[in-house]
């Protein structure tokens, strides 16, 4: 298959399918992170829903997936994201390993959704969740609602935490429960549901090099 750039190298192969997920996580694994990146960024809802579909039961991903154990408790993780929604598509999702967590197997990562805008953030606040391991499914779940404790210590310049059951934050975090499966050593894909019920909506993740 040839194109002209990584980018839609991938968006061709989740397009046209049948999706070979372990051709997917090669071809990411070969990429330098900014092509990897760009990659991600560029998929669209049919692309994402493609692969997402394609990588259950792939492989695993645990939370040392997503903070790596050589990275330092309350040592922030980017992980550049792309999602379905009508607007807003790009954001990140920033993760870190809790005080006095144990570095191979924390019980649970503290996470937040960083908005390109203050102004974005402000209105619908920072989105806080724990992120947990599916006691079912090797899959990572995406918790909305429990978030840090008020107490608990975190990242120099994270904002306060709030609760997602408050303000415009309800209509937008309120009640969710995300599924994170994986795709390559770098990149995951997510499932959005609220009460239980899947959205149809889908989000990308790229966690930086």
């Amino acid at each position: 298959m040839q194109s002209s750039t990584p980018a839609a190298e991938l968006s061709a192969r989740l397009r046209e399918g049948p999706v070979r997920p372990s051709e997917v996580a090669s071809l990411l694994d070969g990429m330098s992170h900014g092509e990897r990146v760009e990659a991600v960024r560029a998929l669209g809802r049919a692309e994402q829903r493609n692969l997402y579909r394609a990588v259950d039961g792939f492989a695993e991903v645990q939370l040392p997936d997503l903070v790596p154990p050589g990275v330092a408790e309350l040592t922030p993780v980017r992980h550049y994201g792309r999602n379905t929604l009508p607007a807003f598509t790009l954001f990140e999702k920033r993760f870190c390993r809790p005080q006095g967590s144990d570095a191979a197997k924390p019980d649970e990562l503290f996470g937040y959704n960083f908005q390109p805008t203050p102004l974005l953030g402000s209105l619908t606040g920072p989105g806080y969740f724990l992120a947990v391991e599916d006691r079912n499914r090797a899959e990572v779940l995406i918790d909305y609602t429990h978030v840090p404790s008020l107490e608990a210590a975190l990242p120099a310049g994270w904002p306060a935490v709030r609760s997602n059951e408050a303000g415009l934050s309800r209509f937008v975090y309120g009640f969710m429960i995300d599924t994170l499966r994986r795709v390559s050593e770098h990149v995951t894909i997510g499932s959005a549901a609220r009460k239980g019920k899947d959205m149809g909506s889908w989000f990308v993740l790229c966690r930086e090099a």
